[in-house]
């Protein structure tokens, strides 16, 4: 019985989150770190470089939407599977995820190599941003298939708690991604300046890199798995539609939730060109917050779910709780960093003026929002985990479509708002989402198994708090 299982106490916790979750934030932040180095970099092209590239990748942005939700319910299956000991289902499991990620990756990457035009042409109105940004994507979506490859076998390695390999690939494409940015955007060892396009191949080349290495490892280390082919794609009917039935929540969320943020892009990026390049700053200094509480939140989707596959949902819940209090803490020691130290940080990445005082007004912006956005997407990452995938999704699209958007449009399109104001309310829902979540959370009834183990006990459990 899972009742009878001693529960984890709080310095046992930590020690499993760090194991989990440290690994995962430092390849977010090298991730990110790269991408920071690639727009200082960039910056010396010009602010319309920065708007253009940071452009290109809300569109990548899109891509990640579109496939994430297949990611989610991938780790689902992984980590309930995994506490389970179910090996075949995690193959399995696998194949399915990395097939309905590479519709997206494939989609994204045709669209970026023959119609870039079209895809500038939603995000902003400049002539000059656009071609830039034609040419950047021109190159960089051959990239994105890559990307897709890449996210699966790392979301496998973190559900089977071997988080150090994706960790080690993200460091082998972050290394090469700065030294191809080097020469092929300023024209080192004798080869042409690219400029924005020499950035665009380098990534090309990082992400190649990054799966190469990660295979190797794989490999040498004889774990099982990704390398499994001719298991991959024995799916039986019942395995299918019990995935589609998870993930669908899961991808919904994610593709409108990523159509409602292009949209929201599009306000953002038809304003000054200052405006633009802040907001493109401004989204890569979002992504060290976001791949710092990465960390956490892949720490809670594999603590919790395993324990729910394995039948132990008494200490499922007790993780989850004191994990997404943890992760608050931490997101608030981060975006304070950031802010204390962003002049500086800001002047690195081309800001000045108009667009540094954006930028600045920006970043505190999302920083104090962050302490309750990280803590709603931790709770919905940690609900799908656990077999409950759409409950945070509903709540999430509701919010988006029927006040976010509303809000955003009626202040940009009708009061025109100040360009801070309009971003500012760019996360009006997160509060009552947050209360929402929480009544949630201590509900339990996001608890729904689907392996046998977590079958065979969760009947006792729902008894027990009264759930139906």
């Amino acid at each position: 019985m899972d009742q009878a299982k001693p529960q984890t106490s709080l310095r046992q916790l930590i020690a499993m989150i760090a194991a989990i979750a440290l690994p995962v934030a430092l390849q977010n932040l090298l991730t990110t770190t790269g991408s920071m180095v690639d727009t200082m970099m960039i910056a010396s092209l010009g602010e319309k470089s920065v708007g253009a590239v940071g452009l290109c990748a809300q569109f990548s942005s899109l891509m990640f939407s579109g496939y994430w939700g297949f990611v989610g319910g991938g780790m689902l299956f992984f980590a309930q599977y995994w506490g389970a000991g179910n090996h075949n289902g995690i193959r399995r499991s696998y194949g399915m995820t990395v097939s309905f990620m590479m519709i997206s990756g494939l989609l994204c990457g045709g669209l970026a190599v023959l119609r870039p035009d079209w895809v500038m042409a939603l995000y902003t109105d400049s002539p000059d941003i656009q071609r830039i940004g034609i040419e950047y994507l021109k190159i960089v979506g051959f990239s994105y298939p890559l990307q897709v490859i890449a996210s699966a076998m790392a979301a496998l390695l973190r559900s089977v708690e071997r988080v150090k390999i994706p960790l080690v690939g993200g460091i082998a494409g972050v290394v090469t991604n700065f030294l191809c940015n080097y020469v092929l955007i300023f024209g080192r060892l004798g080869l042409p300046a690219m400029g924005v396009r020499g950035a665009a191949l380098g990534t090309v080349i990082a992400s190649g890199v990054n799966i190469a290495v990660i295979a190797a490892l794989v490999k040498a280390r004889h774990i099982p798995y990704l390398l499994d082919f001719r298991e991959h794609f024995r799916w039986s009917r019942t395995l299918l539609r019990d995935y589609l039935r998870k993930c669908f929540p899961i991808l919904l969320n994610e593709v409108l939730i990523g159509v409602g943020n292009m949209m929201i892009n599009v306000v953002l990026g038809h304003q000054a060109d200052e405006a633009i390049a802040a907001t493109a700053v401004l989204r890569t200094l979002e992504g060290l917050i976001i791949g710092f509480f990465g960390g956490f939140s892949s720490a809670a989707s594999v603590l919790v779910g395993k324990e729910v596959g394995a039948g132990n949902h008494e200490e499922a819940y007790s993780r989850a709780w004191r994990l997404i209090y943890l992760c608050s803490g931490m997101i608030a020691i981060v975006g304070a960093a950031l802010i204390a130290v962003h002049t500086p940080l800001l002047h690195a990445m081309g800001m000045s003026g108009e667009s540094f005082r954006i930028a600045t007004g920006m970043l505190i912006i999302f920083c104090l929002v962050a302490l309750i956005r990280m803590s709603n997407w931790c709770m919905n990452d940690t609900y799908r985990s656990a077999g409950d995938s759409a409950f945070g999704s509903i709540l999430e699209i509701t919010f988006m479509f029927l006040l976010v958007q509303p809000v955003i449009h009626a202040a940009n399109d009708l009061l025109h708002a100040p360009f801070l104001a309009v971003f500012a309310l760019c996360y009006v829902d997160e509060p009552i989402r947050y209360v929402i979540m929480q009544a949630h959370m201590y509900s339990r009834k996001w608890i729904k198994p689907v392996s046998d183990e977590g079958m065979a006990t969760i009947g006792e459990f729902r008894k027990k708090y009264h759930i139906e």
